[in-house]
């Protein structure tokens, strides 16, 4: 069941922790400033397990980490343009993947129970794997919730609102609804209206 812990795996969520808490950005949550990835690692694990609450440990570590050490791989360092972020994305995925890799090896997690958190890590299958589907959706709702603000500074109103058309596109109906919980500033709550009618 989801949330049932155990030394390993709260061996686990703190070996992540401690990993993400060295991101060099902060971001302000719910009112505290946190380093990035260690938000969004907590955030995607508390979005995981409020919309799936029988889920397996896996959904939850793979949640933990899906931003596991992002600020390693800067996106500067690819071209500019879709052809250049998605091979950001896919790096960034096969790293996060490999890395909570070796910490789960470390707390005593076997081959196949981290061949099974690499795999959602990834996202592999996501039209098939509820787990896949389920960190996505938690990603998605983390990004809206700490980069929507700050993205929309950067982008033309048009661009933004396709960008979250997009991401609306790779999100479930369950976590489309939860969109509406998320503590949000009136000039993002617009945006999403605009885009989301």
């Amino acid at each position: 069941m989801c949330g049932l812990s155990s030394a390993r795996f709260e061996a686990a969520i703190a070996a992540i922790d401690a990993a993400n808490s060295a991101d060099p950005t902060a971001v302000v949550v719910r009112g505290a400033t946190r380093p990035l990835a260690l938000a969004h690692g907590e955030l995607a694990t508390q979005w995981v397990a409020r919309l799936h609450p029988d889920c397996d440990d896996s959904w939850l570590l793979a949640a933990r980490a899906h931003h596991l050490r992002r600020w390693e791989l800067p996106r500067a360092r690819y071209p500019e343009g879709k052809a250049g972020y998605l091979r950001w994305k896919r790096d960034q995925r096969r790293r996060h993947a490999h890395d909570v890799g070796e910490l789960l090896a470390e707390v005593g997690y076997s081959h196949g129970e981290i061949e099974r958190v690499q795999s959602l890590v990834r996202r592999d299958h996501l039209a098939f794997d509820a787990g896949s589907q389920a960190v996505e959706d938690a990603a998605c709702l983390v990004f809206i919730e700490t980069q929507l603000a700050e993205v929309s500074g950067r982008l033309a109103h048009d661009h933004l609102v396709d960008v979250i058309r997009k991401t609306a596109k790779k999100m479930t109906p369950a976590a489309l609804a939860a969109v509406a919980q998320i503590p949000l500033a009136a000039p993002e709550q617009a945006l999403l209206a605009t885009a989301l009618t």
